[in-house]
């Protein structure tokens, strides 16, 4: 059997009140239920950061394609831009291309927690797929299949 394993990392300075605060800004700008959301985010930012600094290291134009490419795909960067931009990076890229934050910017929510309490109850589809998970990262190219189910499209 497959042994799961934690997709973040905790603070090293758990009683750090600047990054406290921080996180609770965050946590209400996008409607985040726990801070482990925002590690997890913290932790996805991380990763593509190691990884364009290893390809800048090693200079693997293919690898590097692949990198940029994917985080074209998923919107967080625009097409042209370079590992640079990678490295620029932060938490508040990722937490904008969540399927919460983009179904509450579609105008489907008036508030953010409505956006998540759609979503987590099954009104909110990709297509003909029903999501549940307002983490879920929304592709560009699937950004426009979003819809409810009571027939509001976007």
């Amino acid at each position: 059997m497959r042994k799961l394993r934690r997709k973040y990392k905790k603070p090293k300075r758990p009683w750090d009140s600047s990054r406290i605060e921080e996180e609770r800004k965050i946590l209400r700008e996008f409607g985040l239920r726990k801070k482990r959301e925002i590690w997890m985010a913290e932790a996805i930012v991380r990763e593509f950061r190691r990884r364009a600094r290893d390809l800048i290291a090693i200079r693997d134009e293919n690898e590097t394609k692949i990198l940029l490419d994917r985080l074209v795909g998923l919107g967080i960067l625009e097409r042209g831009q370079g590992l640079e931009n990678v490295l620029a990076l932060n938490v508040k890229d990722i937490l904008n291309r969540r399927l919460q934050t983009i179904v509450l910017r579609k105008n489907f929510a008036d508030t953010i927690k409505q956006a998540r309490q759609k979503i987590t109850h099954g009104h909110v589809y990709l297509g003909n797929r029903r999501i549940i998970f307002p983490s879920y990262i929304v592709p560009v190219e699937k950004e426009r299949m979003i819809n409810l189910k009571g027939g509001k499209k976007g």
